[in-house]
């Protein structure tokens, strides 16, 4: 799994147009300071700023395997728990649709583009979104078991999850204040009513929730052109 993670990543930022940015998500995936990676690496923390910020032409491969190696090795060190969740990732029955962005986005644009209206006005929307999970609510609620739950955050817990078949919304929200892993984001596909609770639980998390009108097929269309 090491490998597959490494090569992942590595290839995620050799292919991306803005290979800075995708640096930047996944040293925030790995929650790691741009201190602590330049300090593990022998550089100016201003390099890895400069790098991110795309005021430094984008580094070669030898340099981005340099970077991602840091990555996993200072992850190993403080007890893999990145590579952990990774090892769980796959798609289950409930999972309609899942994709990891090459460069994170921030969430009004995710919200923008699925034409989306914000139940919790009060909490800012100034997250970086990796990606995202579609989840079919009726088949997770009576299917998915705690091992599979933690497959919807596919590579990186700091995504959207969009819950389809929604009545009141109480049962995602639920089950993510249960759960110690946090999306960035929720959305509720076509709901037939949000509950009170649903927001309010929402609020206690610190969760911008979100209602879209969009057909399922057409949201996935919106989702998939993202990032």
């Amino acid at each position: 799994m090491r490998d597959q993670v490494r090569e992942k990543i590595a290839g995620e930022i050799c292919l991306s147009e803005e290979p800075g940015r995708t640096i930047r998500k996944w040293r925030e995936q790995f929650v790691i300071s741009q201190q602590d990676l330049s300090k593990h690496l022998g550089v100016s923390p201003s390099v890895i700023s400069d790098y991110e910020a795309g005021r430094r032409k984008s580094p070669g491969i030898a340099t981005i395997r340099k970077i991602v190696d840091a990555f996993l090795e200072i992850d190993e060190k403080t007890g893999a728990n990145v590579l952990k969740q990774y090892s769980l990732a796959g798609k289950t029955d409930s999972i309609i649709s899942i994709k990891e962005f090459s460069a994170e986005i921030l969430a009004p644009e995710l919200i923008q583009s699925i034409k989306g209206d914000n139940l919790t006005p009060a909490i800012p929307l100034d997250k970086h979104i990796h990606g995202y999970t579609v989840i079919d609510s009726v088949r997770a609620i009576t299917t998915l078991s705690s091992f599979d739950y933690l497959k919807i955050y596919g590579w990186s817990s700091q995504r959207a999850l969009i819950f389809t078949g929604v009545r009141f919304g109480r049962s995602p929200m639920i089950a993510i204040r249960a759960h110690p892993l946090k999306p960035a984001l929720v959305v509720y596909q076509k709901p037939e009513h949000v509950d009170e609770l649903a927001i309010r639980l929402a609020e206690l998390e610190g969760i911008p929730l979100i209602r879209t009108s969009l057909a399922i097929g057409d949201l996935v269309d919106k989702l998939q052109a993202l990032g």
